[in-house]
Protein backbone atom coordinates (compact mmCIF):
# COMPACT_ATOMS: atom_id res chain seq x y z
CA UNK A 1 0.00 0.00 0.00
CA UNK A 2 1.24 3.69 -0.40
CA UNK A 3 -0.22 6.80 0.92
CA UNK A 4 -0.43 9.59 -1.62
CA UNK A 5 -0.76 13.53 0.02
CA UNK A 6 -1.12 16.61 -2.61
CA UNK A 7 -0.20 20.07 -1.98
CA UNK A 8 0.83 23.03 -4.49
CA UNK A 9 -3.24 24.08 -5.33
CA UNK A 10 -4.62 27.73 -5.20
CA UNK A 11 -5.82 30.78 -7.26
CA UNK A 12 -4.28 32.16 -9.78
CA UNK A 13 -4.35 34.28 -12.57
CA UNK A 14 -4.93 33.18 -16.29
CA UNK A 15 -1.34 32.41 -17.96
CA UNK A 16 0.21 32.14 -14.45
CA UNK A 17 1.75 29.06 -13.35
CA UNK A 18 1.54 26.30 -10.16
CA UNK A 19 3.24 23.35 -9.37
CA UNK A 20 1.68 20.40 -7.43
CA UNK A 21 3.03 18.12 -5.48
CA UNK A 22 2.28 14.05 -4.48
CA UNK A 23 4.10 13.10 -1.42
CA UNK A 24 4.29 9.51 -1.53
CA UNK A 25 5.08 7.07 1.84
CA UNK A 26 4.15 3.12 2.22
CA UNK A 27 5.41 0.12 0.01
CA UNK A 28 7.72 2.62 -2.49
CA UNK A 29 10.33 -0.15 -2.97
CA UNK A 30 7.80 -0.99 -5.62
CA UNK A 31 7.37 0.48 -9.17
CA UNK A 32 4.55 2.22 -9.95
CA UNK A 33 2.62 4.16 -12.45
CA UNK A 34 1.85 7.56 -11.24
CA UNK A 35 -1.02 9.54 -12.89
CA UNK A 36 -2.49 12.85 -12.28
CA UNK A 37 -6.12 13.48 -12.88
CA UNK A 38 -8.66 16.13 -12.49
CA UNK A 39 -11.84 16.99 -11.95
CA UNK A 40 -14.11 19.96 -12.79
CA UNK A 41 -17.44 20.03 -11.56
CA UNK A 42 -20.31 18.31 -13.30
CA UNK A 43 -17.60 16.59 -15.19
CA UNK A 44 -15.93 13.21 -15.46
CA UNK A 45 -12.37 12.55 -13.78
CA UNK A 46 -9.98 12.80 -16.53
CA UNK A 47 -6.63 12.03 -16.69
CA UNK A 48 -4.25 14.72 -17.64
CA UNK A 49 -0.16 13.35 -17.10
CA UNK A 50 1.04 9.87 -16.13
CA UNK A 51 4.58 8.17 -16.10
CA UNK A 52 6.01 5.15 -14.85
CA UNK A 53 8.70 5.10 -12.10
CA UNK A 54 10.60 2.19 -14.03
CA UNK A 55 10.83 4.06 -16.77
CA UNK A 56 10.01 7.28 -16.31
CA UNK A 57 8.53 8.06 -19.88
CA UNK A 58 5.55 10.81 -19.40
CA UNK A 59 2.47 11.08 -21.10
CA UNK A 60 0.41 13.70 -21.51
CA UNK A 61 -3.40 14.58 -22.52
CA UNK A 62 -3.75 16.43 -25.79
CA UNK A 63 -5.09 19.50 -23.71
CA UNK A 64 -2.26 20.46 -21.53
CA UNK A 65 0.55 18.97 -24.14
CA UNK A 66 3.13 21.54 -24.13
CA UNK A 67 1.92 23.24 -20.75
CA UNK A 68 2.12 20.76 -18.04
CA UNK A 69 5.43 18.74 -17.21
CA UNK A 70 5.13 15.66 -14.78
CA UNK A 71 8.47 14.38 -13.18
CA UNK A 72 9.37 12.12 -10.59
CA UNK A 73 12.27 13.13 -7.57
CA UNK A 74 12.75 9.53 -6.32
CA UNK A 75 15.15 11.08 -3.36
CA UNK A 76 11.88 12.63 -1.98
CA UNK A 77 9.62 10.14 -3.25
CA UNK A 78 7.75 13.08 -4.39
CA UNK A 79 5.75 13.28 -8.24
CA UNK A 80 4.99 17.03 -9.42
CA UNK A 81 2.73 18.06 -11.80
CA UNK A 82 4.34 21.96 -13.41
CA UNK A 83 1.64 23.55 -14.67
CA UNK A 84 2.08 26.66 -16.69
CA UNK A 85 0.04 29.36 -18.76
CA UNK A 86 -2.80 28.74 -17.17
CA UNK A 87 -5.97 29.09 -18.60
CA UNK A 88 -10.03 28.86 -16.60
CA UNK A 89 -10.57 25.76 -18.00
CA UNK A 90 -7.35 24.45 -15.84
CA UNK A 91 -10.42 25.28 -13.22
CA UNK A 92 -10.88 21.82 -11.21
CA UNK A 93 -9.72 19.12 -8.35
CA UNK A 94 -6.19 17.92 -9.43
CA UNK A 95 -5.71 14.33 -7.93
CA UNK A 96 -2.28 12.08 -7.93
CA UNK A 97 -2.87 8.54 -8.25
CA UNK A 98 -0.40 5.73 -8.33
CA UNK A 99 -0.74 1.54 -9.19
CA UNK A 100 2.03 -1.07 -9.05
CA UNK A 101 -0.07 -3.18 -11.48
CA UNK A 102 -0.02 -1.22 -14.26
CA UNK A 103 2.59 -1.70 -17.17
CA UNK A 104 4.34 1.26 -18.71
CA UNK A 105 4.32 2.36 -22.37
CA UNK A 106 0.28 2.29 -22.16
CA UNK A 107 -0.27 5.81 -21.98
CA UNK A 108 -2.55 7.33 -19.96
CA UNK A 109 -4.36 4.80 -17.47
CA UNK A 110 -8.06 5.01 -17.21
CA UNK A 111 -8.73 6.51 -14.11
CA UNK A 112 -10.44 3.41 -12.99
CA UNK A 113 -7.64 1.59 -13.24
CA UNK A 114 -5.52 2.68 -10.07
CA UNK A 115 -5.58 1.62 -6.82
CA UNK A 116 -4.52 4.72 -4.81
CA UNK A 117 -5.30 8.33 -4.46
CA UNK A 118 -4.54 11.38 -2.70
CA UNK A 119 -7.24 13.72 -1.34
CA UNK A 120 -7.06 15.95 -4.40
CA UNK A 121 -5.87 19.66 -4.43
CA UNK A 122 -8.11 22.99 -5.81
CA UNK A 123 -6.63 24.85 -8.53
CA UNK A 124 -8.68 28.04 -9.42
CA UNK A 125 -8.05 30.27 -12.63
CA UNK A 126 -9.26 33.33 -13.34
Amino acid sequence: HVQLVESGGGSVQAGGSLRLSCAVSGHTYKQYCMGWFRQAPGKEREGVASLHTAVGTPYYADPVKGRFTISLDKAKKTVYLQIDSLKPEDTAIYYCAADSGLPYGQGIPAWSEFNYWGQGTQVTVS
